[in-house]
């Protein structure tokens, strides 16, 4: 094996749905084939890691997928959503972590994208300066963004349209990145930015601003997922065996964030993807990992497809982006197999 970087339920539920070689590799032991099914057609498998705590459950997944026959697992460093979206369609690699919002802007575009499955609820939080009190309030107000087109840009846009501005017109938009932008803030020098772990624990604990929109309390974005499962169409058409058992190691992960929060944090420290294990922690107590079962995805595609199409970001209708940019068989197969 080689791994490489580059409703509420019970933890006798999970560890009973986990296969033993799942439970294995939870534990550090030697993780073994599962043989319920035919073996994946690929024994490699390429991850984007990004820059967020809140994608735990796709960096915790190495020994699970080992268990489910990927002797190969490769974490590709992204630098971004932007150049995230082009490394999936690409075929640079096979799986992501995305915002659901964004995925849906790459579908409408005819990017070979299809969501699998939702990860979690509520990671992004809309932090706005001493002159903000309220979303209204950014009218003819600055926000920072990575980049027009990012999470950040896509998400806050969509808040704002949701309110009745106009993003395109009311909202003065600059491109700073995250520790330029937190420092920003600080100094008053914008009004706002949507931050996602580990930003949010960082401008909690530094006094900085203070929050507009908790994406995991406050409707109706608590109600969808923010971030989903991505991953190359032709990939999964080649692969459907392997696409099955690498959502599987993802449930079983989200899972293990959900129900062993302290194990995730460790694990997120030992393997150098943070060395933050505070932030890494509150993250992981924070965010809703648990509503994998209960919520719709299709749902979630189709909320954001609304509001996107609502402020021209988007042409397709939303179910054209669902007909064209979604494949609910092996979650729907999955959430049979692992409901306990």
């Amino acid at each position: 094996m080689h791994i490489q970087y580059t409703q509420p339920f019970s933890r006798r539920r999970f560890l009973g749905g986990m296969t033993r070689a799942g439970a294995a590799g939870l534990l550090g032991l030697p993780a073994k084939r599962v043989a319920a099914e035919p073996p994946p057609e690929t024994t490699t498998l390429r991850l984007m890691r990004l820059s967020s705590i809140c994608e735990a459950p796709v960096q915790v997944a190495g020994d699970l997928l080992v268990g489910e026959g990927f002797s190969e697992v490769q974490y590709v460093q992204g630098t971004g959503s932007p150049d995230a979206y082009k490394a999936l369609a690409s075929g640079e690699v096979d799986m992501a972590q995305l915002y659901a919002g964004g995925v849906v802007t790459q579908i409408d575009t005819g990017a070979p994208l299809v969501l699998l499955g939702g990860i979690h609820v509520g990671c992004f939080e809309l932090f706005g300066s001493a002159r903000v009190r309220s979303v209204r309030d950014l009218k003819g107000k600055t926000v920072a963004v990575p980049a027009l087109g990012s999470h950040q840009h896509l998400f806050v846009a969509s808040i704002a349209a949701y309110v009745g501005l106009d993003p395109q017109t009311d909202i003065h938009w600059v491109l700073h990145r995250g520790p330029e932008s937190l420092q920003l803030l600080a100094e008053g020098k914008i009004d706002g930015l949507m931050g996602f772990p580990p930003e949010p624990q960082e401008l909690r604990a530094k006094q900085i601003g203070h929050v507009l929109v908790n994406t995991a309390l406050d409707r109706p974005w608590s109600q969808y997922f923010c971030c989903m499962l991505a991953a190359n169409r032709d990939f999964v058409r080649a692969h459907p065996v392997a696409s099955k058992r690498a959502l599987r190691a993802l449930l079983k992960a989200i899972d293990l964030c959900a129900l062993e929060p302290t194990r995730a944090a460790q694990l997120l420290v030992e393997r150098g993807y943070t060395p933050r294990y505070d932030y890494a922690l509150q993250t992981m107590q924070e965010i809703p990992f648990n509503r994998w079962r209960e919520y719709d995805p299709e749902d979630t595609a189709r909320f954001y497809a609304l509001r996107l199409r609502e402020i021209g970001m988007i042409k397709s209708t939303p179910q054209q982006i669902i007909a064209q940019g979604t494949d609910w068989r092996f979650l729907n197969a999955l959430k049979k197999e692992m409901k306990g």
